[in-house]
């Protein structure tokens, strides 16, 4: 039984981060495929099957929407667009709310998920990792005496679910790691530490302002 167990589990360890890759990127190529209608499909174009073309046709589309909505012209006809979803009461309230998020976690010049920090939570003397979202709006920060950040706590081993915080800026220690590495140590539970850093990793205060915590 130790024989079957200890080679097996190494083979276990050997497959399974291959079969979720794959299991992830079949996944997320039949969703964008799925957004192809069938009229663009390389059988109704071409008369042959051409696997993965729906998935670049998918990405041409982004690109060129990039492009055309970075002028003048797409950024009006942008602009019209999100003014008429903005009148259909259920659709403004669900595209809104996605809206907001992506453009504060995607933005290039946002400030969201730029910066691992370290924070004390959910009590003192327990320290986890979080990430820096921002400052707390006006109408919070006037209540709040002090200087206060916005934090992000992940729970693991699922990083999308977690807790937001307003601490204060003195509590809060920022990390040397990037934010990618600080997202696989959470994922892995501590499992997976950080590869050491030349010179070695040092925890900081951080800075006085959000922006420049990011850069």
């Amino acid at each position: 039984m130790r024989f079957f167990k200890r080679y097996f589990i190494t083979g276990l360890l050997i497959w399974l981060p291959l079969v979720i890759t794959v299991w992830v990127l079949m996944t997320l190529g039949r969703t964008l495929d799925s957004l192809v209608p069938s009229f663009l499909s390389p059988e109704v174009l071409f008369g042959v099957a051409i696997p993965g073309f729906e998935l670049v046709l998918v990405l041409v589309v982004i690109l060129l929407t990039g492009l055309f909505c970075a002028n003048f012209i797409g950024r009006a006809i942008l602009s019209r667009w999100e003014s008429l979803l903005g009148r259909i009461p259920l659709v403004r309230s669900i595209y809104n709310s996605v809206k907001q998020v992506s453009d504060t976690v995607f933005a290039p010049n946002g400030q969201a998920f730029r910066q691992a920090i370290l924070v004390q939570y959910p009590r003192q003397g327990a320290w986890t990792i979080g990430f820096l979202t921002g400052t707390p709006c006006d109408e919070i920060a006037g209540l709040l005496a002090g200087d206060f950040i916005s934090v992000y706590v992940p729970t693991t081993p699922n990083p999308t679910s977690g807790f937001f915080l307003m601490m204060p800026r003195a509590d809060v220690q920022v990390l040397d790691m990037s934010v990618e590495t600080a997202l696989k140590y959470v994922v892995s539970m501590g499992v997976v530490a950080p590869p050491a850093l030349t010179p070695p990793p040092t925890v900081r205060p951080a800075p006085d302002a959000a922006g420049d915590a990011l850069q």
